[in-house]
């Protein structure tokens, strides 16, 4: 998980997630490109050309056939027009589990506004809602409060701590793990 905002009231009507979609290379490798530095604690290391808009867009290929197939939902957060951020749900599962992962980011210009926090709240409404999951999983560095607060404002619960769970900024690191249930 990466950082995310305060969850301030006025944002809401101005948040919005659409699926992301080919158009959405270009803004998303400069915002990731303009937001290296301040996301870099928080992203594992990337092969080079990731933060290109070759390199987006051959992500948002394959996420789109990976959604195509039922195993990853991802979508655009959208913020007064401008795409500032994405949230994904991965590693979707059937049968008696109905169960996804949770991740998400949002750009540094829009940190602390509580756009973090809706659009963790409009992901949830579609897991439960229109994908019909039953449960959401999501991990956050130890000292990332600010990404905890918005997952706890909604109605996550911490279950716990898997060590070693994911290898961010080039080391294996320790993550809170969280869930809800529809």
């Amino acid at each position: 998980m990466t950082p995310a905002g305060s969850g301030a009231r006025r944002t809401r009507a101005r948040t919005a997630l659409r699926l992301l979609t080919p158009a959405d290379a270009a803004p998303l490798a400069r915002l990731l490109v303009g937001d290296r530095e301040f996301l870099a604690p928080f992203e594992p290391e990337r092969e080079d050309g990731y933060e290109t808009e070759a390199g987006q867009a051959a992500l948002i290929e394959h996420l789109l056939a990976e959604h195509a197939a039922g195993r990853v939902v991802p979508f655009a957060i959208v913020h007064d027009g401008e795409l500032v951020g994405r949230s994904t749900i991965t590693e979707v599962v059937r049968g008696p589990f109905q169960s996804g992962n949770l991740g998400y980011f949002v750009a540094q210009a829009v940190n602390g506004r509580g756009v973090a926090t809706q659009a963790v709240a409009r992901t949830v409404e579609a897991a439960f809602g229109e994908l019909g999951l039953h449960r959401l999983q999501a991990g956050t560095l130890l000292s990332n409060s600010a990404s905890q607060a918005v997952l706890q404002r909604n109605g996550f619960e911490r279950i716990g701590v898997a060590r070693s769970y994911l290898r961010i900024a080039g080391r294996w690191q320790d993550h809170v793990l969280y869930q809800r249930t529809a």
